[in-house]
């Protein structure tokens, strides 16, 4: 496992220790505490069959569909671990990690080189 992955691990498991503290399940994507509002996540997009679901703030929601098209989640990244190791949600997570529960900010596709 590449460092890079390692330290993602170390900062979603500090992020779910945070969050155990409460009741409440933390993000399936970040692991940080979830805020007042609360969005579903279908892990395999409902487009494509899936029904299982995850809940996730709604900021990290919008970053994975901003960065992975429907039928790669369904045939690539299939699990949140294997999310969490692309190199572009890697780096939101790096950057999310420290944010508040409830906190918003606008989520852009990156343009095609």
């Amino acid at each position: 496992m590449g460092g890079r992955v390692k330290r993602m691990a170390g900062l979603a498991e500090a992020a779910a220790r945070t969050a155990q503290a409460s009741d409440d399940p933390p993000c399936a994507l970040c692991g940080r505490p979830l805020g007042h509002r609360v969005e579903r996540h279908h892990v395999v997009p409902k487009s494509e069959g899936g029904t299982l679901t995850v809940p996730v703030h709604p900021i990290c929601h919008r970053t994975i569909h901003a960065f992975v098209a429907n039928r790669d989640l369904a045939t690539s990244y299939t699990t949140m671990d294997q999310l969490r190791a692309r190199e572009d949600i890697a780096r939101y997570l790096r950057w999310i990690v420290d944010k508040p529960p409830d906190f918003r900010a606008p989520t852009r596709k990156r343009s095609a080189l």
